[in-house]
């Protein structure tokens, strides 16, 4: 099959952790042989930014490894989803299974996602059928109906949250491929200057993310990013997860990126404060936990997001912080 790319300079509307992989219709029985794959202009810079010269040399092989990877595992392309980092696009495999092929710059975080794939082999998560890991290349079931569960009622979101998260952690091995987060942590060492959120702000965060680290009591894979746009629904669960970063931490952990989501929260901030406190009662309650390290949590790794967002576009980290203020001075003790 003869794959062609062309780049548009239309925008993406979405990025690749606000796909639904079962959303988009394609209709894929149809396509011909030599298709089209249009890539924006902003996937385009995205690629190049995050990995210079290797990022624009995968660019000029895209066209090859679609080409490579739909002849290997017997897949005829339809149309690509919303990008930003990653190259995914929707696929039917030979046998008629509609499935997601996956390709990105080879890097670590990429190889954390198939390998924490191959360690859910479907509980809680989308299934992995193939994966080239060296090349970054992965394919994985498609997910029906694939509605992410950002619309939903908070609390039924929270409530399936908190099941999606039972199903997913499983204990670790003494050794085993998965970055602590406390390597994310160490993402506060960048700093130039700790004050940029406020007097204290950053240390305090800081202080009790290691705190939290260093008394946790079990390691578990984490999915490191379930927030509402990477659960969707399906038939075979009332909800899954996609796209897992492969983490190994506390399970506690896992709360913080949901907690701080969807990105439209804020706009609700005169009900801020009863929304955290009721998602962190519905999860210390499903999960068993204590509130105040789950709050904790929320509070520290919404600080820590907020310098990651100033680290990747100097800009934006705003709605970020007051999600962290008002778990702070709602939700926290001391």
């Amino acid at each position: 099959m003869q794959v062609n790319l062309h780049v548009s300079s239309g925008d993406a509307k979405a990025s690749v952790s606000l796909i639904s992989y079962g959303k988009l219709p394609v209709n894929i029985a149809q396509k011909p042989l030599t298709i089209c794959n249009m890539i924006s202009e902003k996937f385009r810079m995205n690629t190049i930014n995050t990995f210079g010269a290797a990022g624009a040399a995968w660019l000029a092989t895209l066209p090859d490894l679609l080409q490579t990877y739909a002849d290997r595992w017997s897949l005829a392309l339809g149309d690509p989803f919303a990008l930003s980092f990653n190259y995914v696009i929707a696929a039917r495999r030979a046998d008629g299974l509609p499935v997601v092929l996956k390709l990105g710059v080879p890097n670590q975080e990429l190889r954390s996602e198939i390998n924490a794939l191959r360690v859910y082999a479907g509980r809680g998560a989308v299934h992995l059928l193939e994966a080239d890991d060296a090349a970054g290349v992965f394919l994985q079931a498609r997910v029906y109906p694939g509605e992410p569960i950002a619309e939903w009622e908070d609390e039924r979101a929270t409530r399936t949250a908190a099941m999606v998260m039972q199903r997913l952690w499983q204990l670790l091995p003494a050794e085993h491929p998965f970055r602590h987060v406390r390597e994310w942590t160490d993402g506060f060492g960048r700093m130039p200057n700790r004050n940029l959120f406020g007097k204290g702000l950053v240390d305090r965060a800081e202080a009790i993310l290691r705190e939290l680290e260093a008394d946790a009591t079990q390691t578990v894979l984490l999915h490191g990013d379930l927030h509402h746009w990477n659960i969707l629904t399906a038939t075979r669960a009332p909800a899954i997860a996609i796209d897992p970063k492969g983490m190994a931490g506390d399970p506690a952990y896992e709360v913080g990126a949901f907690l701080r989501n969807p990105v439209g929260l804020v706009h609700a901030s005169d009900k801020l404060p009863q929304i955290m406190a009721r998602r962190i009662a519905i999860f210390s309650e499903m999960l068993g936990f204590e509130r105040e390290r789950l709050a904790a949590y929320g509070f520290a790794q919404a600080v820590l997001s907020a310098w990651w967002t100033v680290e990747d576009n100097g800009s934006g980290w705003e709605n970020t912080l007051k999600i962290a203020d008002v778990i702070r001075t709602t939700c926290l003790r001391s």
